[in-house]
């Protein structure tokens, strides 16, 4: 098994050498066509699940910054800010192994979900577009996706033949940290079939500003220290570096694609947690993916995506090295996609992955374990243009195996939906599923200190699967000057693993002991984004935008931890041709409803504008760019955080740049 994915995927690249298959959105608007969540094609405005596509044109404006801290802005979706150097996103409330990190629709194969202070190794710079889909998506990726998938999709296995050389490449500077950042791609394509590409990020970041004390008034009062000083300072160790750089080569024919490409991230910064320490991460992956077109049954498609990585993440006290996270393994997935007879589209997969984790060091509370998954999955599409049905079935088995002990959990998730389209522009889908996952080595296996959330963790070998029953709600119109777009939720979960205090504190390092239970829980919320034209003249316009959000979590022992408050937020967009900016206030309420053990956090303003310049008369690739982010220079702290109280979001800065396109 451990070598089925690569071997599989790798066949199937010389394989699929022979010609080249249509693209899958050939007659769709591609910019509206979701990759992520069915192998088939699915227009934005089509979809009975909440998706964000953030494109590349949005990533050139997005702050040089970890994931979840570009992805913070978008309804339903948080950061677990732990400085510049670490941050996952939070979706709906969930985070850690409930949200899955894809590359090209193949996992991460890192450490990043077991620890808040653990880097995730994709950097959202080497993206040409990265998807966000909250809820249920385990359907198609397993049950680390009960609570929703980011996937970061690149260009560096090309599927597309393009002649000659083009790229792009974006450098710029950031006042808050003293932060550089270039990044680039190139392109080449030769005799008619090859493309070669190659892409890189470079950035470097001090110790960011912030417009108070980082030591936050409540925890001051509750460790009797005088107030904390309203000046302008720095948080310590918050210093950042990383390269990442990567290069692929691909063959497009008549009837197929296919390609394999190599990537290496180096990443060194500083946990704000504790000052004498900092953190070195470095990956090698190796990718292949491709499609080829077939005539098997009612099957006309064949995709097909592996991915190997050598993964190393030690924690520095001081000079010397404490803890090493090892993580080694290999994953992939077979799809063959059926032809669209009559608006039924559908789809059946098969994923496999193989994984070896260890921990060495003082503080390496998870045991060696070796992890193997096996799945297989249909996705099935029934679109009649005023009304439509869309369903799934997976099962997987998960096996851990760690010196510990063994577990092994067999998975079944299911999901049914329909939709209507009552009115030109108006979509009404709702959609029910049952999703089941195995709990990771973390939550079964772990007993030690864990400084980076000051805790003492125990784990139990006795957990069984985590099982949710939700329901979706979606609502997406388009009409003249204006779009909407609407979703609720809801999700009851029959056996929640949650960690919790037991009351007691362990002597040696002085942290409360934590454990992991299951119980059940249940979240519910709303997200909404809403645009108005107010007018247009030409390629000259001007818009009004507004999104929000709201999620409520609750468990058998009460509130749910680290809940995001409800957050709004307005937008001014002009677009000049030439020219356009926007300006945007975005309000994150207070949160008072917490856990027992959880400190409150309090609320704040943020005014945020940015201004797009393209000098040169006929050349739009060509574009200069400054970006102000709170520009009220406030105190804010993210509640999804373990650092808030020690670690606020930076203060006043200004970014400048300037990116091409060739």
């Amino acid at each position: 098994m451990s070598h089925f994915c690569l071997f599989a995927a790798g066949a199937m690249a010389l394989a699929a050498t022979s010609a080249h298959a249509a693209d899958d959105a050939a007659a769709k608007d591609l910019e509206e066509v979701v990759v992520t969540g069915a192998p088939y094609v699915v227009s934005l405005k089509s979809t009975i699940t909440s998706v964000n596509v953030v494109k590349r044109e949005e990533l050139d404006l997005a702050p040089p910054a970890g994931l979840g801290d570009v992805l913070a802005h978008l309804p339903g979706v948080r950061s677990s800010f732990f400085g510049p150097g670490a941050s996952r996103p939070v979706i709906r409330g969930l985070a850690g192994p409930r949200v899955q990190v894809l590359t090209n629709g193949v996992g991460e194969i890192d450490a990043s979900g077991l620890s808040p202070d653990h880097q995730v190794a994709s950097d959202p710079q080497e993206a040409e577009r990265i998807e966000v889909l909250r809820g249920p998506s385990a359907l198609a990726y397993g049950g680390s996706a009960i609570g929703g998938i980011v996937n970061i999709i690149d260009e560096r296995i090309a599927s597309k033949f393009q002649a000659g050389v083009h790229g792009r490449a974006l450098a710029s500077y950031s006042s808050v940290d003293d932060g550089r950042q270039v990044s680039g791609q190139v392109a080449a394509g030769v005799a008619e079939h090859w493309t070669f590409t190659a892409d890189g990020v470079h950035r470097v970041s001090d110790a960011y500003a912030v417009p108070v004390d980082p030591l936050s008034r409540r925890l001051a009062a509750s460790l009797g220290l005088p107030a904390p000083s309203r000046d302008d300072t720095h948080v310590p160790n918050s210093y950042s570096r990383l390269d990442a750089y990567g290069a692929g080569l691909s063959y497009v024919g008549d009837k197929g694609w296919g390609g394999a490409a190599i990537k290496r991230t180096s990443s060194n910064y500083g946990s704000p947690a504790e000052d004498t320490v900092h953190i070195e991460l470095h990956q090698t992956r190796v990718d292949t993916r491709g499609g080829y077109d077939i005539n098997l049954g009612p099957f006309e498609k064949l995709k097909f995506a592996g991915g190997y990585s050598d993964y190393k993440h030690t924690e520095f006290e001081g000079p010397d090295p404490g803890t090493t996270f090892l993580s080694k393994g290999e994953e992939g997935r077979v799809e063959l996609v059926q032809g669209n007879r009559d608006g039924w589209q559908g789809a059946v997969g098969f994923q496999a992955l193989h994984r070896n984790f260890n921990a060495i060091g003082e503080e390496a509370l998870i045991p060696k374990t070796n992890i193997d998954e096996a799945g297989a999955f249909t996705l099935q599409r029934l679109d009649r243009e005023t009304w439509g049905l869309e369903g799934g079935l997976r099962v997987d088995r998960r096996k851990l195996d760690s010196l510990k002990g063994e577990r092994a959990f067999t998975n079944l998730s299911g999901s049914l939906g329909a939709f209507v389209r009552p009115a030109e522009g108006l979509f009404l889908g709702l959609s029910v599923s049952r999703t089941s996952r195995a709990p990771t080595e973390e939550e079964l296996f772990s007993l030690g200190a864990h400084p980076a959330t000051a805790a003492f963790e125990v784990g139990d070998g006795t957990l069984s699967k985590e099982v949710s029953y939700a329901a979706d709600a979606s609502l997406h119109y388009t009409r003249s000057s204006w779009t909407l777009d609407l979703h609720g939720f809801y999700v009851d979960y029959r056996s929640f693993i949650d960690l919790t205090p037991d009351g007691t504190v362990d002597a040696a390092s002085g942290f409360q002991v934590f454990r992991f239970i299951e119980g059940g829980a249940e979240f519910y919320g709303t997200e909404v984004k809403v645009a108005y034209t107010v007018w247009q003249d030409g390629e000259r316009s001007f818009r009004l935008e507004g999104a929000g959000d709201y999620v409520h979590g609750d468990t058998d022992a009460g509130p749910a931890v680290r809940i995001p408050p409800w957050s709004a937020a307005a937008r001014g967009v002009y677009d000049g041709g030439w020219w356009g900016g926007t300006v945007e206030v975005r309000h994150v309420a207070a949160q008072h409803r917490t856990a027992a053990f959880e400190p409150p956090t309090g609320g704040y303003t943020l005014l945020n504008a940015s201004l797009v310049v393209r000098p040169i008369k006929g050349d739009p690739d060509l574009k200069l760019f400054m970006d102000g982010h709170n520009l009220g220079n406030v105190e804010a702290r993210e509640h999804a955080s373990f650092l808030k109280d020690i670690a606020p979001l930076p203060g006043r800065s200004l970014r400048v740049g300037v990116g091409y396109a060739f």
